[in-house]
């Protein structure tokens, strides 16, 4: 195809990067590589045609099914991320086990992914929150880590490391430029990018499609 007749292709993941059988909770794993290199060989494509690779994640954490999950709440902050994301499986309807932000584990999967940017998305869901907190490392027997632990026994019994920041108490809902987000909320996103060590290159603040601050288009040359 000339060079004027050139298009961009958009591939899309269909499960979570924790899920690869590879590089995943293993055994809670999927049957199949997930990671962003899997769009290459998967279609036939060299990897040095990707152009960008976009991570999507929430700005909470959540899980389906059994696995490791050191920042699962269990309480009423549990359910109300629950209960204000509608989390429940797309597909099974299972209800999805919810908690605060793992940096830990985003930046680990940004890192084996290559992502270039993440569309940091919910971001209303945690509009009233009085305390937010963000997982920067795990603690088994004394022992800090900076990454998830490879031995299933261990996954099973870290301890996460949080730092606290405040909450925001007015809505972000619909928000659709920085101006119009509360400072305690740009802090709070701002601090994600440096501790996942990747820039937000889409943040979205409703289930609406327009309702998202676009910092980084993916399809500019």
């Amino acid at each position: 195809m000339p060079a004027s007749q050139a298009q961009r292709i958009l591939f899309e993941g269909a499960q979570g990067s924790l899920l690869d059988i590879d590089s995943g909770t293993y055994p809670y794993v999927t049957s199949s590589t997930t990671m962003s290199g899997m769009a290459a060989s998967g279609t036939g494509m060299g990897p040095s045609a990707i152009g960008f690779v976009l991570g999507i994640v929430k700005a909470y954490t959540t899980r389906v099914g059994s696995g490791p999950f050191p920042t699962e709440l269990e309480d009423e902050d549990g359910q109300r991320l629950g209960e204000r994301g509608h989390e429940f499986g797309t597909v099974t309807g299972r209800k999805r086990r919810c908690g605060w932000f793992d940096a830990v584990l985003v930046r680990q999967t940004c890192a084996i992914s290559g992502v270039d940017g993440i569309a940091l998305t919910k971001l209303d869901v945690l509009d009233g929150f009085k305390t937010l907190k963000i997982c920067v490392g795990y603690e088994v027997d004394g022992t800090r880590y900076d990454h998830l632990p490879t031995a299933a026994a261990l996954q099973a019994r870290v301890t996460p490391i949080y730092e606290e920041m405040p909450g925001w108490q007015e809505s972000t809902a619909g928000a659709r430029s920085w101006a119009d987000l509360p400072a305690e909320a740009i802090k709070y996103v701002r601090r994600i990018e440096e501790l996942i060590h990747c820039p937000v290159a889409l943040l979205s603040t409703s289930p609406e499609r327009d309702d998202t601050i676009l910092v980084t288009d993916p399809f500019e040359d």
